[in-house]
């Protein structure tokens, strides 16, 4: 659990150095981005590697059919995860897409898994998003886009959102969670 909790942390503060301490951070300039990018890819190993060795201790049994709700809520995070990239309709009229994706990725892993180090994953993971959203809001006004790719960003982001969700299934089912039972 220690790997998993060492993973989070360094995941949050990594992300929230920008906001948290914004001179410090533009202080180590550009070789700061290629430290920080370091930390996130060093607290995902953590976090991956601490979540699979985690004990299971249960703190709340989820309903039946979870995996539905799940699966759905998977499907609008994915797509939320595109919308920057891909410049559709939404990119002109949401704020935060990523963190937003992000928030439901997070409910939707918390809606099926019932157990501590579930809980400290995804719920921490969750917390930071929204808490990030409200340190981005409070730093100015958001200045709306005003062109994207319209359909066309649509189009190419549900392709997208299409082949990640296959390739997240595939992988959910290679490590023995098939995200299609619907019952867990």
């Amino acid at each position: 659990m220690t790997l998993l909790i060492l993973g989070v942390f360094l995941w949050i503060v990594a992300h929230l150095a920008k906001r948290i301490a914004p001179a410090r951070r533009a202080k180590i300039g550009d070789q700061g981005k290629w430290i920080l990018a370091i930390v996130i890819v060093v607290s995902v190993v953590l976090m991956v590697w601490g979540y699979s060795m985690a004990d299971i201790a249960m703190l709340y049994s989820p309903l039946n059919g979870m995996g539905h709700l799940n699966n759905t809520l998977m499907l609008i995070a994915i797509y939320l995860f595109g919308v920057s990239g891909t410049k559709g309709v939404l990119f002109t009229r949401i704020r935060h897409p990523m963190l937003w994706g992000t928030a439901i990725w997070a409910v939707a892993h918390l809606a099926v898994n019932g157990d501590l180090a579930s809980v400290i994953l995804f719920g921490s993971m969750g917390g930071w998003a929204l808490f990030s959203m409200k340190l981005i809001n409070r730093s100015g006004p958001w200045v709306r886009p005003t062109t994207g790719r319209g359909l066309k960003g649509d189009l190419m982001n549900i392709a997208g959102t299409a082949v990640l969700y296959g390739l997240f299934a595939a992988a959910h089912i290679i490590t023995g969670h098939n995200v299609f039972l619907g019952s867990y």
